[in-house]
C-alpha cells in the first residue's frame, strides 16, 4: 500500500486527477480523521494523505471538493466552530464566504474528506468513504 504525507517540507498533495489516486484530506488529532484512515488501510486502500491544517486549500481546491462531495459549502463546514462566527458566516453566506473563511481558518472544514478524482465523501461514519470504492 503507498501511503504518502506531506511533511518535512515535501511538495503539496494535490486534489486526485487519474483515475486510482486518492487523497485523505486528514486532521490527526480528531478520532474520526484516524477512523478514516484505519478504514482505508484495513481495507487495503493506497492513498496519499494531506494533513490540511498545515497545508490548507486553496478556494479552488474547496470548490471543486465541494463539486466531488455534490454539496454547497454550508453543507461541509463545521458551523460549531468559533471561528465560524468570527467569519461572519451564517446559514445565508455563499459559497465564496465559506470558501475564504476556510482558507483562512483550515479548521473549519469538515473531516475527514477522501476524495478520487472525479468524487469524495466525508467519513462520518468513517466506513461510509468505502462507497468511493464499490464493492468493498
Amino acid at each position: 500500500m503507498t501511503n504518502t504525507t506531506n511533511e518535512g517540507g515535501a511538495s503539496p498533495q494535490r486534489l486526485p486527477a487519474a483515475p486510482g489516486e486518492v487523497l485523505l484530506l486528514h486532521n490527526p488529532n480528531c478520532s474520526k480523521s484516524r477512523a478514516t484512515k484505519a478504514v482505508l488501510e484495513q481495507a487495503g486502500v493506497a492513498f496519499a494523505e494531506r494533513l490540511y491544517l498545515e497545508d490548507p486549500l486553496g478556494p479552488d481546491e474547496l470548490a471543486e471538493v465541494g463539486k466531488r462531495l455534490g454539496k454547497v459549502a454550508r453543507e461541509w463546514v463545521r458551523s460549531g466552530q468559533g471561528e465560524y462566527g468570527e467569519a461572519g458566516l451564517d446559514a445565508n453566506s455563499g459559497d465564496e464566504a465559506h470558501f475564504a473563511a476556510m482558507v483562512a481558518a483550515p479548521i473549519l472544514m469538515e473531516r475527514p474528506v477522501v476524495l478520487t478524482a472525479d468524487a469524495a465523501r466525508i467519513g462520518r461514519p468513517p466506513i461510509a468513504v468505502l462507497e468511493l470504492f464499490g464493492d468493498e
